[in-house]
Order: C-alpha cells, then structure tokens, then sequence
C-alpha cells in the first residue's frame, strides 16, 4: 500500500511538470551607438530597451553598448548589414554614401526649425528615405536626432563666414557638410567622433561642428574655447536594425521595436529641447566663450543655394520642393 501511494504521488508530480507553461527565452538584440554614457542618444537607447522589452512582452530584449566599444559609425553600420550587431544609430551622414537622397536632410539651412525638421522626418518623406535603406541590408526603425550642429573651435570667435575662413575642422563625411565648410574657406577633415576630442587636443585640427549637447557631454570645452550657435545643419540619427533579423520576428514584436523606436525618439527630442539652455550654461561655467546671437543671413546666403543646387543636378528638385511645402 506504500509502495503504491507513493508510485501515485510521483506520477501526479510529473504530470503537474508536464502541464507548467515553458518561458520562451528572449530574443537577445544588441545595439551599438558611438556617444558618451551621458549623451542624449546612450539615454534614449536606453528608454528604447526598455519600451521594448514592455512593448513585447519580454520575447525582446536589447542590450545597449554605447561609446563606440563595438566600433565607430562605420564600423556599426557594416556590422549591422552584415548581422554580427542587431542594431545601430548614427547620423544621417553615415548613410548617405548608401542613400544618396538622404542628404537631402543634411543640406545647410534646409529645415527653418525643430518642428519643421520633425514633420518631414516623421512624415511620408522620412519614412520613404528610411524604406531605401533595405537594399543594403537594413531595416529603418524611426529617426532619433543628432540636432542643429554649430561651430565651435580653439582659435578665435566666430561671428561671420570671414571668420572660419583658414580654420581646420572636423567634419562628417557628408558631402553637403564638406562643401559648406570650404565654401567658407575651411578645411574640412571628416573623421568618427569617437577620434575628435583627441585630434582636438593634439590640435591637428581646430575646431569641429555638433549641437551643444554633444559639445557638453564629449567635453570638448576642456579642448575648445569658442562656440558659435551656426545651426548651419540639422543632423537627424536613423535607428536601423540588420533586416534579416528584423523579418525573421513575428508581426508583433517588429510593431514593438519600430513603436519603442519612436517612442525611444519622443523622449530624446523632449530631453534635448529641455536641457540645451543648461547646457550653453555649463559650457560657459566651463570656460567657453559662447556666441548665441549670430547673424545667420551672410552663412546662409553663402552655402545654402550652391549646395541645394548641387543635390538638385544630382537627384532632381522634387525632395526640396516637399521638405520646403512641409514648413
């Protein structure tokens, strides 16, 4: 008889074994960007890890490698289309050699603000340049934001284009940055960001172009005594995932990751438009000498119409002519 109860009572404990739902592991995705821990960007990276793994349930789960330890821009993004990263952000710059109509959003004075910037990017025209990107392997999410890129540099102020003129700077690789800059009679020197605070400091070059939140946060202040507010380009940050990983999901958890994606984008557009007068503040307390009035009329009138005629021979006039309708 005991014998038997206890043959009954591990059978019934087997069964009940039986019956518990196995937990699907998440699905592991890692996503690498270039900036600092404190950059806007590492912080939405983080709120999009965290809308994803609620958004879908816990099937996702992303682990964020900031501060370019999985490699600069360059590196990122052919990693990404070649499937040994999951995802990745970078400026639009880092793109455009593969979609040559995306730098249409980096042209000089393209966008009359930050509103006008987001209704394209988050209208037809943003998601149709995202939607070129799958035939190089990747999947565009949403577009984050790099934001109004000014001037900063270690020789002296700058309040006219008479003043870059003769300056090394440290550009992207975007054709429409390059051109502006020596059509002021710089010397552009693209190169990653991740290299720019010490060829700053080793002065091989002088100065350099980002918003001041990234000024703040790669503390270029201890390398660089002056700032001017050009805002001579708006730099807009695709979040792209490699796109045989993102079609291998189910429906759900891809509606997930582009929802966080956007979601993820709200947050930084909010965060950097909160915190950028501390942040001239605190570059200021530090030593620079920041020029917030300039006169952008005489930038504009030299670098806005060559360049825009540029992409026009190029590409035609039609994605001007909308982002111009959009304001």
């Amino acid at each position: 008889m005991k014998r038997a109860f206890i043959k009954t009572l591990l059978a019934a404990g087997a069964a009940l074994l039986v019956a518990q739902p196995v937990l699907a592991q998440a699905t592991k995705l890692r996503l690498a960007h270039s900036g600092a821990e404190s950059e806007t960007q590492h912080l939405a990276a983080l709120e999009f890890a965290k809308q994803v793994k609620a958004r879908s349930n816990g099937t996702l789960e992303v682990q964020v490698y900031g501060s370019s330890t999985l490699g600069n821009d360059n590196t990122a993004i052919a990693s990404v289309r070649g499937g040994t990263i999951d995802l990745t952000t970078s400026g639009t710059p880092y793109y455009t050699g593969m979609v040559g109509r995306m730098n249409v959003l980096d042209l000089p004075y393209m966008f009359a603000s930050t509103e006008h910037a987001y209704k394209v990017l988050d209208g037809p025209i943003g998601r149709g340049l995202l939607d070129e990107l799958e035939g190089n392997g990747m999947k565009g999410l949403a577009y984050w934001e790099v934001g109004f890129r000014s001037l900063t540099n270690s020789k002296h102020p700058v309040r006219t284009p008479d003043d870059v003129k003769g300056l090394k700077v440290r550009t992207t690789p975007n054709p429409a940055h390059i051109k502006a800059f020596q059509l002021m009679g710089a010397s552009p020197t693209p190169m990653p960001l991740a290299e720019v605070f010490g060829a700053l400091e080793a002065k091989a070059v002088d100065g350099q172009e980002n918003p001041v939140n990234i000024v703040r946060n790669n503390k270029f202040y201890e390398v660089q005594k002056y700032m001017s507010l050009t805002r001579h380009a708006y730099t807009a940050m695709p979040v792209v995932m490699n796109k045989k990983k993102f079609d291998g999901l189910k429906p759900e958890q891809q509606k997930a990751l582009i929802e966080a994606a956007q979601a993820a984008g709200t947050f930084q557009r909010e965060l950097i438009k909160k915190n950028e007068a501390a942040d001239i503040a605190f570059l200021r307390s530090n030593g620079m000498q920041v020029e917030e009035n300039v006169n952008l009329e005489p930038f504009r009138k030299l670098v806005a119409e060559p360049i825009k005629q540029m992409f026009v021979e190029k590409y035609g006039p039609q994605l001007i002519d909308a982002i111009q309708a959009a304001k």
